[in-house]
């Protein structure tokens, strides 16, 4: 077996990583701290995940007045540190479970090993990259209907997209907007029939309206006014910003409550591709799932997956919770069985008896 100690940025060995400062990562690492398994917790290149961009979470359970998501993230760090867990800054950069315990390298060099791990590293949503929208992240733009589309009641609001999640979406925020704009960049959606006939019906009621061959270039407001107008481009053969020399393409100032995105995410798993973890073609982790223990388990044992980078349903604060204790339960049965399993920890045998 290598010495991994003797390696060069070697820093200690941890009976616990957890790779992830979200919900589902803090969650963990509170229940693993009381469970005595002593877990290094790694903030990740987004530290307290997507809750951060939440200005306001008025859906968990606890908080009637609400709370902000970065109150909360503080909030369940202070807790986990409360109870003896070690919050670092550290990104992940290869997991190798060749050889137990397993080597963890960092991007900045530092190796760890680990005899369990929790991979809690969320999943980032993807964005367009455009003027005002650094800005305006969680001020009139979000990520997250059911997070934030009952702050825009009786509001125009804005989703971008065109496949599932988007109709999804856009079907969801009509209870609260007074109109929603269905913006896509082609003319054919790339969603289900089941999705695309949902959204006709609300067509046909007045509380959709389709803007196709479009796409948003610019937003515009103030993190104090929100979202208050949008700038788009329109080509009759769709892919505006491909086009925007062209003679039919027409750029035009669209008023707006609220810009929700709706163009997928990218699980941050990247770290455990040369591991024997099953991922789907996205990059989310196969965990065992099922009804009974080790719900969370991966492929490999000793590594363990919650929240977004499981879950690319839900998506919700509570639920990455949830999966987070089951993953800091699943990691202690594991690790109580290597302590069974280990010579050290072996009982000695009982002294022959003189009588």
């Amino acid at each position: 077996m290598t010495d991994v100690s003797a390696e060069d940025g070697f820093v200690e060995h941890r009976r616990l990583i957890v790779a992830g400062t979200g919900i589902a990562g803090l969650t963990a690492a509170i229940y693993a701290a009381r469970s005595n398994n002593d877990p290094l917790v790694l903030e990740g290149t987004e530290p307290g995940g997507q809750l951060t961009l939440t200005t306001e979470v008025d859906n968990f359970p606890g908080f009637p007045e609400g709370i902000s998501g970065p109150e909360l993230v503080n909030n369940m760090k202070e807790q986990a540190k409360r109870f003896g867990s070690e919050v670092k800054n550290g990104v992940v950069a290869d997991v190798d479970d060749s050889e137990r315990p397993f080597r963890v390298e960092l991007t900045n060099g530092d190796v760890y090993t680990a005899d369990a791990l929790i991979a809690a590293s969320g999943a980032s949503a993807r964005t367009l990259g455009i003027p005002g929208e650094d800005d305006l992240m969680g001020y009139g733009l979000s990520t997250c209907a059911t997070c934030d589309g009952a702050f825009f009641r009786d509001q125009k609001i804005v989703v971008v997209g065109g496949g599932d999640a988007a109709m999804e979406e856009a079907s969801f925020l009509t209870k609260f907007a007074s109109t929603v704009y269905l913006v896509h960049r082609r003319e054919e959606f790339r969603a289900e029939d089941y999705w695309i006939d949902r959204v006709m019906e609300q067509v046909d009621d007045g509380d959709i309206e389709l803007m196709l061959n479009t796409e948003v270039t610019e937003l515009h407001g103030s993190p104090e006014a929100g979202v208050e107008t949008v700038t788009m481009v329109r080509h009759p053969e769709g892919h505006p910003t491909d086009r925007l020399d062209d003679s039919q393409t027409e750029e035009f100032e669209f008023d707006a409550g609220a810009v929700f995105y709706a163009i997928g995410h990218t699980p941050n798993t990247d770290y455990l591709e040369n591991t024997g973890v099953r991922m789907d073609p996205e990059g989310y982790l196969k965990t065992n799932g099922g009804f009974e223990g080790g719900q969370t388990e991966t492929d490999v044992p000793g590594i363990f997956g919650a929240g977004d980078v499981v879950d690319f349903h839900y998506q919700q604060a509570i639920t990455a919770g949830g999966m987070g204790c089951k993953a800091a339960i699943d990691a202690d049965d594991y690790l109580e069985g290597l302590d069974r399993s280990s010579p050290e920890t072996a009982e000695p045998a009982a002294a022959e008896s003189d009588d």
